[in-house]
């Protein structure tokens, strides 16, 4: 099966300083692709290179199977790209359908489509099968850390998205709220969605991905299925870039 989203030999830098070096990602439908890696290993700057906000100094970008050119969001969007970073993006003074709709709002004629967006709003949620939001209607501010991550990734799936990247989606999270959003991450790979989750939490990883790309000083690891490789395999290839055969080997892949 072509992947929705490869990367090939993608090198960035910045300056004198190489944050990239000849990194390669597949993302598959219908999987989750667990992005890890230690701070300044380039996880951020791997996911902004693909959302447009950092243009590649080389290498191939393939969509579909296809080589594309991204230099903006509105790119990445237009393929069918949705990032949700850390920080969410949400305006607390907003209810849920306008944070939702914020920037791309439905019009009929000069005002405001209301109608519709509540309903494609509600639809998406409850297709996203979420249960815990009273009303659409409810400002962001009322609501709890999950509940707005739960917006934050309804808001990105809303727009027929192919690809969505969570950055971090359940750090600042309880107990509770966590299992909530990790069973949407899941349920957006089972309807057929390629997600990749960059996380630091270990459990959360193998609770819910079905591969995981471990990048160490700017290259790519490995990338694995995650039923081949056991938590301490990970946690060597974040720390050390190798694990037994598995890895780095004076800096290239083995």
């Amino acid at each position: 099966m072509t992947p929705v989203l490869e990367l090939r030999g993608i090198d960035k830098s910045f300056g004198p300083v190489q944050v990239l070096h000849d990194v390669a990602l597949t993302v598959r439908a219908g999987e989750v692709t667990a992005l890890v890696g230690d701070n300044g290993a380039g996880k951020s700057t791997l996911v902004k290179c693909v959302g447009g906000i950092h243009p590649i100094d080389s290498g191939e970008y393939l969509f579909e199977g296809k080589p594309v050119q991204v230099h903006s969001p509105r790119d990445a969007a237009a393929l069918g790209i949705e990032i949700v970073y850390q920080d969410l993006a949400l305006c607390d003074n907003l209810d849920i359908v306008q944070n939702m709709f914020l920037g791309r709002e439905n019009k009929r004629g000069i005002v405001l489509d209301e109608d519709t967006m509540e309903e494609m709003a509600a639809r998406t949620l409850a297709s996203l099968s979420v249960k815990t939001v009273k009303s659409i209607r409810q400002h962001v501010s009322s609501l709890s850390g999950g509940q707005r991550q739960t917006v934050a990734i309804a808001k990105a799936v809303l727009w027929n998205s192919k690809v969505v990247i969570l950055d971090e989606p359940t750090a600042a999270l309880g107990v509770a709220q966590t299992a909530q959003v990790l069973e949407l991450v899941r349920r957006l790979a089972d309807q057929g969605l390629a997600v990749v989750l960059i996380s630091h939490n270990m459990n959360d990883v193998f609770a819910v991905s079905d591969r995981i790309a471990a990048l160490y000083l700017g290259r790519m690891a490995a990338q694995v299925k995650t039923s081949d490789v056991t938590h301490s395999q990970v946690v060597e290839l974040i720390t050390s870039g190798r694990s037994g055969d598995l890895g780095l080997t004076n800096g290239v892949p083995a």
